[in-house]
């Protein structure tokens, strides 16, 4: 017994209104009169009227939901662990974790890691405690989890451990990168998609039935309207509330494209410089022009380049690209790059975004090598084998008669004064066995390189054998 609270007053304190079991209504939603879960109250917004009442009215997360799926076996075995919902904004990760609370019998508490703190979470997880001691379960939601700090992150370790809340976090960062690896191993990922054509037509679908009212749009329109949710549910029923007062402003005849436009605002695409999604979308452009696929990296390039992105960070991982990617198989592949550098430079944005896309289309149509990144490495792991070894005596040069003395400079042929420009000399330190670092290959300019090469290295071989009689 909990000093100063009787038992009775405790429990009234604690237990909910009533107590749901696998079949019963939301906490959260009242019935329409048609039985379908939609909430008929004008005054909300729509996004929240059609908030689902059953797992079964998710749209678009059958991999979660479905019976033989992850969270659909939990739900069928009434045992919830510790999750956390990783995807996109409007995909539906807060109303799943209320239909999760209402069919495991679990009492609903949120906290955002926007507004709430460590003392908050405090007085969450000592109402948690006395539930529990009565028997009643809690589901604890936190939306955006990532933003709490690691320390943060930890206070919940014991209440998760222990069963004292059953955790869902929501998020829409890597889970990987923003949580820190011991909450990580207390729950499971689930991992949710952004809402596909057919999940957001379903969501349109349904909104019209609860309104009563069809969009005035032409198909082209309507096709439109989807395309611009970008997989976002509550932005798609926003935007449907946006259409349906401009029909009601008195608009003649259904919208087209254009006119849907001047009645929508454009919305930015999702994408931030700082985490996951830029480096998702910089390794998509970097495979693309690898693959060379110039159209899938103009599509990458202008998905950066329309989500803010830094031209200038775009041009220097082109000049990258052409080092690594293309090298010798075609050297001009650098010179194009850094003038596509300078030209934005100089004419800054919009006008030097095309010599940046023309780099773009240039390294994905350009032949490929990376025999001379290869090379490098190879060179730097024997260089770290050999230690400080001299160069050879001969490629030393002899300012003083010390040296002369010494050997240096001694036996040293000029290559241009030799009858094939080719003199054989070893240039590697004495004791190294000669290995092949920079192999080129048959793609491009490196072509007629690797003749190049093998014709000295016959050269080399006859030479030395001359030498050797």
């Amino acid at each position: 017994m909990h000093r100063g609270v009787s038992s009775v007053s405790l429990m009234l304190e604690v237990m909910p209104r009533r107590m749901p079991g696998p079949d019963s209504p939301s906490l959260f939603e009242a019935s329409g009169p048609d039985g379908s879960g939609a909430v008929h109250d004008p005054g909300r917004p729509l996004p929240d009227r059609l908030r689902p009442r059953a797992l079964d009215d998710v749209v678009g997360q059958d991999q979660l939901l479905a019976p033989d799926a992850p969270l659909g076996r939990m739900v069928a075995s009434g045992r919830l662990s510790s999750i956390i919902l990783w995807g996109p904004p409007g995909c539906g990760k807060t109303t799943i974790a209320r239909l999760l609370a209402d069919r495991t019998g679990l009492l609903f508490e949120q906290a955002s890691a926007t507004f709430s703190g460590v003392a908050d979470l405090r007085k969450v997880f000592a109402t948690a405690t006395h539930r529990r001691e009565i028997g009643q379960g809690t589901l604890l939601f936190v939306d955006e989890i990532h933003r709490f700090n690691r320390a943060q992150q930890d206070s919940f370790l014991p209440y998760v451990e222990d069963g004292t809340v059953v955790l869902v976090g929501a998020t829409t960062e890597n889970p990987s990168f923003e949580l820190n690896g011991a909450l990580l191993s207390r729950c499971q990922v689930m991992v949710l998609r952004r809402l596909d054509e057919a999940a957001l037509t379903e969501l349109l679908a349904r909104a019209e039935s609860l309104t009563g009212r069809a969009l005035a749009l032409t198909d082209e329109a309507r096709t439109a309207l989807l395309a611009m949710a970008d997989g976002d549910g509550r932005y798609l029923l926003g935007m449907v509330e946006q259409v349906l007062a401009a029909q009601d402003a008195g608009g003649e005849g259904p919208l087209d494209v254009a006119g849907l436009r001047g009645v929508i605002a454009s919305r930015a695409p999702l994408y931030d410089k700082s985490r996951e999604e830029h480096y998702n979308l910089i390794s998509a452009l970097h495979k693309s022009m690898r693959g060379s696929d110039p159209d899938a990296a103009l599509y990458w390039l202008t998905r950066m380049l329309g989500g803010g992105e830094d031209p200038l960070y775009v041009a220097r991982r082109l000049v990258r690209f052409a080092s690594e990617d293309v090298g010798m198989a075609d050297p001009a592949a650098l010179q194009m790059t850094l003038a596509a550098w300078d030209a934005y430079e100089r004419l800054g944005s919009p006008e030097g975004e095309l010599a940046i896309a023309q780099a773009v289309v240039y390294l994905a149509t350009a032949p490929k090598s990376i025999a001379v990144y290869r090379g490098y490495g190879r060179a730097v792991r024997l260089a770290r084998q050999t230690g400080s070894l001299m160069p050879p005596a001969h490629i030393l040069n002899a300012p003083t008669r010390l040296m002369k003395e010494l050997g240096y400079g001694e036996g040293y042929e000029y290559d241009p004064d030799t009858a094939d420009g080719f003199s054989g000399a070893d240039y590697l330190p004495d004791g190294v066995e000669r290995r092949p670092l920079y192999e080129p290959t048959a793609n491009g300019h490196e072509r007629h390189i690797r003749e190049r090469l093998e014709h000295w290295k016959g050269l080399r071989a006859r030479k030395r054998g001359k030498g050797q009689e």
